[in-house]
């Protein structure tokens, strides 16, 4: 598929024809459901008109893709939810769940983002996070002490290094200090 995304702020137009064939007018191309789910993923703003009457149809593809995605095996909506939600169909409250599913939604993706930052920014003073540290210290310690050049006052096995090496060295030393001296301040 030639892919031609459409400017910030522009809708894709995507012209649905009598033969089931679906047209990006942006990337002048035949697209699939396939294509229009990853365009929805990718948040490609869209919009898919019928090629004959000019219908605004969008709704109906998009419900489609969610059907042939729950009956791919990617389950994700529960039997209870499609059973309540098509019991909502023609009650009085039916006005209310579009505005209502659409609020829950945006307060799910703002509490998935918080969870995600609130990840990241405790991952380094996760307790689990230092006690791997920790080991990684150890089994790096362990490893110099057995790697040739150690650092331990005694000689150097082999002389004949190569400068890259002797840099390498270098600065595992220096790494291997900086994590003995952690070691050493949370021991205290």
């Amino acid at each position: 598929m030639a892919k031609r995304e459409a400017k910030d702020g522009d809708t894709v137009i995507i012209k649905k024809y009598a033969n089931r064939r679906l047209y990006n007018t942006s990337s002048s191309s035949y697209i699939t459901l396939d294509d229009l789910s990853k365009m929805t993923r990718d948040g490609t703003d869209f919009k898919v008109l019928d090629a004959k009457s000019g219908d605004d149809i969008t709704h109906s593809i998009l419900t489609q893709i969610i059907m042939e995605e729950e009956a791919n095996g990617e389950h994700m909506l529960p039997v209870s939810f499609l059973r309540d939600l098509i019991a909502m169909y023609g009650n009085s409250m039916q006005s209310m769940m579009p505005h209502y599913l659409e609020a829950a939604m945006v307060n799910f993706r703002e509490n998935q983002s918080k969870l995600h930052a609130a990840l990241r920014q405790n991952i380094g003073t996760n307790p689990l996070t230092k006690l791997a540290e920790t080991n990684m210290a150890m089994m790096r310690a362990a490893t110099q002490a057995f790697m040739p050049g150690s650092n331990n006052g005694a000689p150097a096995a082999e002389t004949t290094t190569q400068p890259e090496e002797n840099s390498e060295l270098t600065e595992l030393r220096q790494q291997m200090a900086a994590m003995q001296k952690k070691l050493d301040e949370l021991s205290k």
